[in-house]
């Protein structure tokens, strides 16, 4: 084993033990009875039930990591890697772009097969038990379609280019397959709204009524032309409420779901959607984009550089190098770094939410009807109302409740 195997080793266990850690510690945080802010929305009984959909989404989300940790195990150690990279070169006649794109799509068809008890557990399971799901068989499966067919078409094109580039453009490979990645996720984001987020969901103009008027005139207060807002009918899948803020220019898009617009009056509404502007107005999308690109640069210099270490390939007992190969191993010898970047980026993220959140107060002038907002949406979705500071460190792109209420209070004194 040598010494790329041995840093990959530790980082994909280590990952998974430093998360055990934090499910264990979110878990023994959890109170008998419910935070004093919440004692006059959440009785005991309520609060049980949300404790209990915490420690059921924990022990099913630990049961998927270990799975695929052993799996992922399993497969490196028993040759699993080489001998699809020569099936892949068999079945392709040598041609190495089309054996580099069918040893990725086999990886990531059988990871998608693996991965499918766990989602229909998930949703007809631990969803449906606490009241949550509403999505149908039908629903489910042609979603699945949809995005097999949508990786397939979008997708390997990228893929494509990608190993293309570094097969065959030399040092200046990891700056074209930048370029071409940017240039993707940036075009992905302008055809969003309009072509792909409609295959799932259908988007319905708000109609004419309180709600609209109210909305409309706070866009002309902010000086923001309200002029594609929609509901989302997310009652298809889920009782869950969200809104959302997508897209740029003339393409932009604010959609709220049918489900939080039948759970909240229209000032907590408006709360909701001043909040979404703010993140607009702060510029919080194009910061995130910039920094992910930047991010995707950082990795691509790096995979430039270790895509011909022989070492790397021998780490997974691969006979020669291979490009669609070493973009797979590479992203496992990028996980260290990775676990590092990742609580940054959520830190940023949660950042981001406080200022929309400020944002939102000051300019609807009304602090304690977002407070409202958010103590609804948490009652309804059954959110964790004590998480850990480990938990949150790890995984939150959002503050924690209670912050959020607190921060808020601040701004009305």
């Amino acid at each position: 084993m040598n010494r790329y195997a041995v840093i990959i080793l530790i980082a994909l266990v280590g990952d998974y033990l430093l998360n055990l850690i934090a499910d264990i510690l979110n878990l023994r945080r959890q109170t008998s009875t419910p935070p004093l802010e919440f004692a006059d929305l959440i009785a005991e009984k309520e609060y049980r039930k949300s404790r209990d959909y915490l420690r059921a989404n924990t022990i099913f989300g630990q049961c998927e990591s270990l799975f695929s940790l052993l799996i992922t195990l399993l497969f490196w150690f028993l040759g699993g890697f080489n001998l699809l990279d020569k099936w892949s070169i068999t079945q392709s006649n040598g041609n190495l772009l089309l054996s580099g794109l069918l040893f990725i799509g086999v990886l990531l068809l059988a990871r998608s097969l693996l991965n499918l008890p766990f989602a229909i557990y998930n949703t007809f399971v631990i969803e449906e038990r606490f009241g949550f799901n509403q999505t149908t068989w039908k629903t489910f499966i042609l979603d699945r379609i949809k995005v097999m067919l949508l990786s397939l078409t979008l997708g390997t094109p990228l893929l494509a280019g990608i190993i293309w580039f570094f097969q065959n453009a030399g040092d200046s490979a990891w700056l074209y397959a930048w370029l071409t990645t940017a240039f993707f996720t940036l075009g992905l984001q302008l055809i969003a709204p309009t072509w792909i987020m409609p295959l799932f969901n259908k988007f319905t103009p708000l109609p004419e009524g309180e709600l609209k008027e109210s909305l409309l005139k706070y866009g002309e207060k902010v000086n923001f032309p309200l002029t594609n807002v929609f509901v989302v009918d997310g009652s298809k899948r889920s009782g869950k409420g969200n809104a959302f803020f997508t897209g740029f220019g003339k393409r932009r898009r604010v959609a709220l779901f049918d489900t939080l617009i039948k759970q909240h009056s229209v000032p907590e509404l408006l709360a909701v959607l001043a909040h979404e502007i703010g993140h607009y107005k702060k510029k919080h999308i194009l910061k995130m984009t910039a920094i992910s690109v930047i991010h995707q640069g950082i990795i691509f210099f790096l995979m430039g550089y270790f895509l011909k270490q022989p070492e790397l390939y021998q780490a997974f007992h691969l006979e020669h190098t291979s490009i669609a190969a070493g973009l797979i191993f590479f992203s496992l010898l990028f996980a260290p770094v990775e676990m590092v970047l990742s609580p940054l980026l959520q830190a940023l993220s949660r950042s981001h939410e406080f200022q929309a959140d400020k944002f939102a107060a000051k300019t609807t002038a009304a602090p304690e009807t977002m407070v409202n907002a958010l103590k609804k949406l948490a009652h309804d979705n059954l959110a964790n109302l004590t998480p850990h500071p480990l938990y949150v460190f790890l995984n939150y792109s959002h503050p924690p409740l209670l912050a959020r209420i607190k921060a808020l209070r601040k701004i009305r004194s």
